[in-house]
């Protein structure tokens, strides 16, 4: 039977690839977020047109899928750079499991965020 367990390398590539892609993908992202948020329209919003602004579907997605996309990738780099002092497995291990619960907090909290905001519009 084959070793189906990950090499501590191959989950180094993995993170490795995983920083590109969504650095890639935060390009992507940023520009499409500048552009509806900052130069689409007339100018600069206030307070109360970025709430509207935020209560389209697509313009919430976006958002929503920045804040995923950022989270993921600051907290691969701060693993990263955690990870090129020389630990133990069990020392590195914690850290993934708790950058892991701190992204997805983090994640849900920005996610909730913009839920609010746009049942607010709703409401």
């Amino acid at each position: 039977m084959p070793d189906l367990e990950i090499k501590p390398q191959a989950r180094s590539s993995l993170a490795w690839i995983g920083q590109a892609v969504s650095g890639v993908l935060l390009m992507v992202i940023l520009l499409l977020h500048m552009y509806f948020q900052h130069f689409e329209g007339q100018g600069l919003l206030n307070a109360g047109q970025v709430v509207v602004h935020v209560s389209s579907a697509s313009i919430f997605f976006l958002e929503i899928l920045f804040v995923i996309v950022v989270t993921y990738h600051a907290l691969l780099g701060v693993r990263a750079v955690i990870f090129d002092f020389n630990l133990g497995e069990s020392t590195r291990r914690t850290i993934s499991v708790g950058l892991t619960v701190l992204g997805i907090v983090t994640a849900a909290y920005g996610i909730m965020l913009a839920i609010l905001i746009q049942t607010q519009i709703l409401a």
